[in-house]
């Protein structure tokens, strides 16, 4: 048997096919039975006369429920009056595969958590498709680019014997007679492989955080996008590259799914303009205070108010949606962030702020092993669990730098989403393991 994808049913008008897929819909009328298939691929109608009696045809197709897997034999025949593309499918077969129950646990609005509760019933959805078809053009877009501009895939390892990024929000487990812990970020490894001499790297891979947060940003497990660049001469380079790459990514995207995305979404999504602006943090705190919009509460950062109102006047003053806040603290940034000659007091940092969120953080790294010893003692930082790491910088390391970001943080700014759940496979968060 030679399936036939609903797309490709506008070439086969006249020719009897096989489609395979899902009820979509039902309608039992006096004369004329009409069933709505969808695969993978999109709607197509298939039509049956009734005949009295009831052929045997009739009755299985009385006895379908919405969501059941079929297999249809028929012929394409043209109709202009037909919605789905003007064509239907006279059905002459029909196979149930595997019937669905009469009553549907979950449908398009039920509660987020009961939708994951029966994540793949979501998942039928050709909007939740969607999000998954993005994501496949974005990774293949991003890897794209690297792959042009001289970059190597790495794929760390996820268990680890110590902290890579801080003693906070580690998942602890069990490795065969000793403690190991699920990598929070391949932070270390991304700069070993600046010590080794690969240049420019980059992963797309799980990381996890035992995080106890049930904001909308915020997962336990989630993958990371993640760079990293040999002899930079300041944070402003990584900032450079990723403009340029982030308005690569955006294209492509724009180009294959702008209609769709903002057809079922209401996004509209287009390649932002570079440079993107840039503005300090010491500035952008200045400026919200001048522009009396909302305070900002964070010390040393800004809250997610504070966020959205920099946005909305980076949008107002320069049209960009984009916006780099630099120059953050060395109390909010980890020990091996470089730090400013001028003033040491801050980092060669950066977040990339995008539609009122932040999107990645990034920042020049310290590369010179007297000098990452200190800044790691002055933080408190023991350093016996990391003394692996330190040695990556013992016998000559290049001035490096990098960033990284969760793609569905990504994902649900593109697509104008609410919630990074919407835009995950599958969500995992402090109360949820399954499915």
């Amino acid at each position: 048997m030679t399936r036939t994808l609903i797309a490709e049913l506008g070439e086969k008008i006249g020719e009897r096919v096989t489609i395979r897929g899902w009820v979509h819909a039902l309608r039992d009328q006096k004369r004329m039975q009409f069933v709505i298939v969808r695969d993978e691929t999109g709607l197509a109608q298939v039509v049956l006369e009734k005949h009295e009696p009831a052929s045997e045809e009739n009755e299985a197709v009385s006895a379908l429920t919405a969501e059941s897997a079929v297999t249809v034999t028929g012929t394409v025949a043209a109709d202009e009056r037909v919605k789905l593309g003007g064509l239907e499918l006279r059905l002459e077969e029909l196979a149930v595969d595997s019937p669905a129950e009469p009553e549907l646990p979950v449908t398009a609005d039920s509660a987020l958590d009961k939708r994951i509760d029966w994540r793949y019933l979501d998942l039928r959805r050709p909007d939740r498709r969607l999000i998954f078809e993005v994501q496949t053009t974005v990774e293949f877009a991003m890897r794209e680019f690297w792959r042009k501009d001289g970059f190597i895939e790495l794929h760390s390892p996820k268990f680890m014997g110590s902290a890579s990024e801080s003693g906070a929000e580690l998942f602890k487990v069990q490795y065969f007679d000793r403690d190991a812990y699920l990598a929070q970020s391949p932070q270390f490894y991304k700069q070993m492989a600046m010590a080794a001499g690969f240049g420019r790297v980059f992963e797309i891979g799980p990381v996890f955080r035992a995080n106890p947060s049930f904001t909308s940003r915020h997962d336990t497990e989630f993958t990371s996008v993640d760079v990293e660049i040999s002899w930079i001469d300041s944070h402003e380079d990584v900032m450079a590259f990723e403009e340029r790459w982030l308005s690569y990514v955006l294209a492509e995207v724009s180009r294959q799914h702008g209609e769709a995305i903002e057809e079922t979404f209401g996004a509209q999504l287009t390649a932002p303009a570079v440079p993107f602006p840039r503005i300090t943090l010491a500035q952008a705190k200045e400026r919200l205070r001048e522009s009396s919009q909302e305070p900002v509460a964070a010390a040393h950062d800004l809250d997610p108010a504070g966020e959205r109102a920099l946005s909305a006047l980076v949008l107002e003053e320069h049209g960009h949606e984009f916006a780099f806040v630099t120059d953050y603290p060395t109390a909010v940034r980890p020990f091996y962030h470089m730090r400013h000659e001028h003033d040491p007091t801050l980092t060669r940092s950066f977040d990339l702020l995008w539609r009122g969120i932040e999107l990645t953080t990034g920042a020049q790294r310290e590369h010179r092993y007297a000098q990452l010893l200190a800044q790691a003692h002055e933080k408190g930082v023991d350093v016996g669990p990391i003394q692996y790491y330190l040695d990556f910088f013992r016998h000559g390391a290049p001035p490096h730098g990098g960033f990284g970001f969760g793609l569905t943080r990504l994902l649900m700014q593109m697509l104008g989403q609410d919630n990074v759940r919407e835009v995950t496979f599958l969500y995992r968060g402090p109360h949820r393991l399954a499915p």
